[in-house]
């Protein structure tokens, strides 16, 4: 990065009124971090240099674009979770990016607030707003939660009191009475980015966003399916970060560089080439989701000769593996409950029951050629540390073998699991 540009990002973040000094001490982690997970590996497929780049620009170039948007009179959504339409916001001429933290950062501050067991997750994005280190949520014009969790609901309000909240109540069943109530919560958050923007939602607004996100799903969906083979062409650690990624960058330039990717991806498939060795372990991972900058339990597993084929979490196959139908000549009425109607599919550990997570993760299982199956819950996150008993069953039942472990975004752990990830590859 010139010197020059360096300077108008300074200026940048301390017009967002962001900590200077917190924030360079954070992105001074960062890079380090990167480079001992990622540009440590050999056989990438070379289009994940656009990754690289991304990481390297991650607090620079996208936040210009969204400052950029702001001043030419377009609005910021923060969101913390899948549950949150995207198709929406675009449809309102909004730009949305996804905002969970995956770094201990200001615990000293949030455990004035917050128990000290609370879940790594809540406690790590209440400490980007306090010690305001995150120029995403600085630049957010409105921050949406949701109802996924007691621990983020209550959060919420206290982030209320620092920045505009507005919070989507999710229903946990997923009854016809659910879905009904779902549906009019889409269309109450229709309205309060009616409210926002200043724009109204239309049927030729709403059909362009969906075709759009659609679009970065499919992209996704290329890799995932590409992932099936063996040797497996892109390492699992990439694949999550294209999957982190597509929360916040711009939706056409990442859907045209991930169907390049995929391009690459059938290519190496074809020409029988890998990022791991032939044979290698290959391990589903499932459980709470893994926000930027956490890979530790992808980087331990691929550290240690397995391979991670497939992620069944939000930042995994159930942001990408539906989408909204695309019906010719839908009402306006009629789409919103299709997107309404896509969003309650996801099958989140808040949902009860939710014996169709189990389905899924024995599925993809079985679709991927895996070896092995690691579910991965952060401490103090009850519905996935519980939740994990039924998938274990499942996996059981059709004779996978099966790893549980809790842990938080710190390395102090990393000695213990990796002996004990070690000890499960070896096992398979």
């Amino acid at each position: 990065m010139s010197e020059n540009v360096a300077t108008d990002y300074g200026r940048m973040w301390a017009e967002l009124g962001m900590n200077l000094p917190a924030h360079c001490a954070l992105m001074n982690a960062i890079p380090t971090m990167y480079e001992n997970a990622y540009l440590t590996q050999s056989d990438r497929p070379a289009g994940m240099a656009y990754f690289d780049f991304v990481m390297s620009e991650i607090h620079g170039l996208r936040i210009k674009e969204l400052v950029d948007h702001k001043t030419a009179g377009g609005k910021v959504v923060g969101t913390f979770c899948l549950y949150v339409p995207e198709e929406i916001i675009r449809a309102h001429g909004a730009v949305g990016v996804g905002l969970c933290a995956g770094a201990e950062w200001g615990y000293n501050e949030v455990e004035k607030v917050l128990p000290r067991n609370t879940c790594a997750l809540i406690k790590s994005f209440m400490g980007f707003k306090m010690d305001r280190v995150c120029p995403y949520v600085e630049s957010a014009d409105l921050l949406v939660g949701e109802t996924t969790c007691d621990g983020k609901k209550k959060a919420y309000e206290l982030l209320g009191e620092m920045a505009d909240v507005y919070v989507m109540e999710l229903p946990q069943m997923k009854r016809d009475r659910d879905r009904e109530f779902w549906r009019a919560e889409v269309r109450e958050f229709v309205m309060r980015l009616e409210e926002l923007t200043g724009k109204t939602m239309t049927a030729e607004s709403l059909t362009a966003a969906i075709a759009e996100v659609n679009g970065k799903r499919r992209a996704l969906q290329r890799i995932a399916a590409a992932r099936a083979a063996d040797p497996a062409p892109i390492s699992g650690k990439d694949a999550l970060l294209a999957t982190q990624v597509a929360f916040y960058d711009d939706v056409p330039r990442f859907t045209a560089m991930v169907n390049t990717i995929a391009d690459e991806l059938d290519a190496r498939v074809a020409a029988g080439e890998g990022a791991a060795a032939k044979g290698a372990k290959r391990v589903v991972l499932t459980g709470s989701p893994m926000a930027i900058p956490n890979w530790k339990t992808h980087d331990i597993i691929e550290k240690a000769g397995g391979v991670v084929v497939g992620e069944e979490m939000c930042t995994g196959s159930r942001y990408y593996d539906t989408l909204v139908p695309e019906t010719p000549g839908a009402s306006l009425d009629e789409m919103i409950d299709e997107v309404a109607d896509k969003y309650l599919g996801i099958n989140c550990a808040c949902f009860t029951p939710n014996d169709a997570r189990c389905s899924d993760v024995v599925q993809m299982a079985s679709d991927l050629g895996a070896d092995g199956i690691v579910h991965y819950s952060l401490q103090f996150c009850g519905p996935y540390q519980i939740e994990a008993v039924q998938v274990e069953r499942a996996a059981r039942d059709v004779g996978v073998p099966f790893l549980k472990i809790d842990t938080d975004y710190s390395a102090e752990d990393v000695g213990q699991l990796s002996t004990r990830i070690e000890a499960f590859l070896e096992m398979l």
